[in-house]
């Protein structure tokens, strides 16, 4: 006997109904209907702004400016795309990083997880309150912004968790910057510790 043939003599046998995938369906164990409710849509959104260059404050500037200058402290002989990194703690201090490959890709690095291990190693006391993020490739500095990888994005959203507070960051691209206020909203369904203890 065939396994279709089975499952409806079983079907006959308990009186179930067939499974349908309506709001109302029915719990095949007990043969009784179960009430679902009706699948929702939900909007996420998120905040960024575009600005050129010059309308940063001289501060983010600067870090701007040594993200760019990292650019050339890449290691990338192998996909010649060069990442620069910099960040600024809280004291001030500003911590570089840039991208560094190897032949056995996953021991490579990112420019921001360079710049934020670095940061932590030297300074943990201090929290990181901005990122600015640079690339160029052959043809030289990247029109548009690049944005952090996915490890990246966990990794900086682990030091929002770590020091309760956001980090700024600063995607350059020569023909402007996004600002993004916190990397949850590149990030909106976020796994931190607190998801661990729910």
């Amino acid at each position: 006997m065939s396994m279709w043939l089975r499952r409806q003599n079983l079907r006959k046998k308990k009186n179930l109904k067939p499974r349908n995938l309506e709001p109302e369906t029915w719990n095949l164990e007990l043969g009784t209907p179960r009430t679902l409710a009706p699948m929702k849509t939900i909007d996420i959104h998120i905040q960024m702004q575009f600005c050129s260059l010059a309308e940063l404050s001289e501060e983010d500037r600067r870090l701007v400016q040594t993200a760019i200058e990292a650019t050339n402290n890449s290691y990338a002989p192998y996909s010649r795309f060069n990442v620069g990194a910099a960040l600024r703690l809280a004291d001030g201090t500003e911590v570089m990083g840039a991208n560094q490959e190897n032949a056995a890709f996953p021991s490579g690095l990112c420019a921001e997880r360079s710049a934020i291990f670095a940061a932590q190693s030297q300074r943990p006391d201090q929290a990181i309150v901005a990122l600015a993020i640079a690339a160029k490739n052959v043809n030289g500095l990247l029109k548009d912004p690049v944005t952090p990888c996915g490890a990246c994005r966990q990794v900086i959203l682990e030091m929002e968790d770590r020091y309760k507070q956001p980090v700024r960051i600063l995607l350059y691209g020569t023909e402007g910057v996004y600002v993004i206020n916190s990397v949850k909203d590149l990030m909106p369904l976020s796994f931190v510790d607190a998801n661990m203890r729910a």
